[in-house]
């Protein structure tokens, strides 16, 4: 084949740490589009930022040359600067771990659709059940312990 033709989507999720509820809405959209300047900083694309106070979810378009754990670490420490420098929130941090689900896509607007609507979707279920849900659905095998 000439040329290298690839789609390769995820849908990422991850906390503040120990999931403390640190993300204010008054600068919550502000955070989100941070986020986005920072992948698209790296050569990703952000298809859809959203989040509630103590997680964020994206979906995103990577190329094949990203590592992801790569660029989760550089959204996570640069967001983690921006949050202390701009909003002064000093002892602010993202929990270390993540979830990264693959999306086909036939599905990216089904996941963009869920992930707009994640302050109502939280009105109903908190962050752990949510969790156990999304790594159920993707097969992903987990330890209780590190759900917390």
């Amino acid at each position: 084949m000439a040329s290298t033709y690839l789609s390769l989507n995820y849908h990422l999720v991850f906390s503040t740490k120990d999931r403390r509820p640190w993300i204010e809405t008054a600068w919550r959209d502000r955070l989100h589009a941070y986020l986005g300047g920072c992948l698209r900083t790296l050569g990703g694309l952000p298809e859809a930022i959203s989040g509630v106070a103590d997680h964020v979810h994206l979906l995103v378009g990577l190329r094949a040359t990203h590592r992801l754990c790569d660029v989760l670490e550089e959204i996570k420490r640069e967001s983690s600067k921006w949050i202390h420098r701009e909003i002064g929130l000093a002892e602010f941090a993202w929990q270390e771990g993540y979830a990264a689900i693959t999306v086909s896509p036939g599905l990216r607007d089904q996941v963009k659709a869920y992930i707009a609507g994640q302050e109502a979707h939280h009105q109903r279920r908190d962050f752990v059940a949510e969790l156990k849900d999304f790594l159920a659905k993707a097969e992903i095998r987990y330890d209780e312990r590190y759900l917390l």
